[in-house]
């Protein structure tokens, strides 16, 4: 057994699917990701489009990058029922069922290089970061395709898998591509509530429900509430529609019942730091609780204006602006147009305009 196999080997027993993938990427990927950016379909997630030569070729900045490894995890988890109590009203995404899966996938990774440096190579590994186009890699591999929605897939997990790419200093021959097995269905595309997938494999961030609700920090446009429906945090209806994923292997840990379906009212009665302590390591902690209670208000004026009513006066004298304002523009948009004016003298400029257009829309 090689070093390279001796490692793929070590991840495997770490429970991973693991895909050798040449260095080199295909040209015509690497100009389709320049053009993605071009186009501004990344949004307001700069950070993808910082030294976008060296995310196609990492080789630039790691001179001994030679192959690398795609590690694959499920996070295909069964649903759990929903808790007792509460106002548990908004779907999250499937992934943040469990604890964070950089939390859970980073040590595995960090054991990995250490596993590496005492095979003598060189190894870098990141997961969902970091100077690296992982579905191109995992494509690269021959493993699997990347879908009509842009999500790699494999015949035998579909697209409800987290990647972690592990760069080495040994080299990996190119792989035969795999089919594309999506065909001519187009669930995805019909599926999307706004929209995003513009293309083959192309997701406009600017749509994307995911982007608004958990990359996005600022008020979301209110042109994007309808879309938005009841995803509290994230988006799945591109995935769940789609044939590759309708038997999903199992996948551990079991979901946590109170992040798969959260009391909204936490949202509105910690404080951040509380909040902190009781979402620890979930991905609801890198959004933060301001983040939450705005997804929350838009879902509650999407599928309940009832149970907006009752969190309405905490959620107009929150701490944050941004809160306070989608607050305004929930009232607005459920018949209580008094209630946004009056909110009208605590906000901000910017704020004062988004909650004055709510008015004279939903008005």
């Amino acid at each position: 057994m090689n070093p390279l196999e001796e490692l793929a080997h070590a991840a495997r027993r770490r429970g991973f699917d693991v895909h050798p993938a040449p260095a080199r990427l295909p040209e015509a990927w690497g100009r389709a990701y320049l053009d993605w950016l071009e186009a501004g379909r990344h949004a307001g997630m700069d950070y993808l489009a910082r030294d976008p030569h060296a995310r196609i070729d990492p080789a630039r900045r790691f001179p001994w990058f030679r192959g690398a490894l795609v590690l694959g995890l499920s996070y295909a988890y069964p649903e759990p029922p929903r808790p007792a109590g509460g106002l548990r009203l908004g779907r999250v995404a499937r992934y943040a069922w469990v604890r964070d899966y950089h939390l859970r996938i980073e040590p595995h990774l960090c054991a990995l290089e250490d596993l590496c440096a005492r095979l003598g190579g060189q190894c870098r590994g990141y997961v969902d970061y970091g100077p690296v186009l992982e579905r191109a890699y995992a494509a690269a591999s021959g493993g699997g395709w990347i879908g009509r929605n842009g999500l790699w897939l494999t015949q035998s997990g579909g697209s409800y898998q987290h990647l972690a790419v592990l760069l080495t200093s040994w080299p990996v021959e190119p792989a035969q591509p795999h089919p594309n097995r999506c065909g001519r269905c187009a669930a995805c595309v019909a599926g999307c509530p706004t929209g995003a997938i513009v293309a083959d494999g192309v997701v406009d961030a600017r749509r994307c429900v995911s982007y608004w609700t958990i990359e996005h920090r600022g008020l979301v446009p209110l042109e994007r509430w309808a879309g938005i429906g009841d995803w509290l945090f994230g988006c799945d209806d591109c995935q769940t529609v789609c044939p590759w994923n309708r038997r999903p292997r199992a996948a551990d840990p079991l979901p946590d019942p109170e992040l798969a379906w959260p009391d909204l009212n936490a949202f509105f009665s910690l404080s951040s730091r509380a909040f902190a302590r009781r979402y620890a390591g979930s991905a609801f902690v890198r959004s933060g609780r301001a983040s939450l209670a705005r997804n929350a208000l838009i879902v509650l004026a999407n599928r309940d204006p009832e149970a907006l009513a009752g969190l309405l006066p905490a959620a107009l004298d929150d701490p944050s602006e941004r809160v306070r304002a989608t607050a305004a523009a929930a009232a607005a948009r459920t018949g209580r147009a008094d209630q946004a004016a009056r909110a009208l003298g605590s906000l901000g400029e910017a704020a004062r305009s988004y909650v004055a257009r709510a008015l004279e829309l939903f008005g």
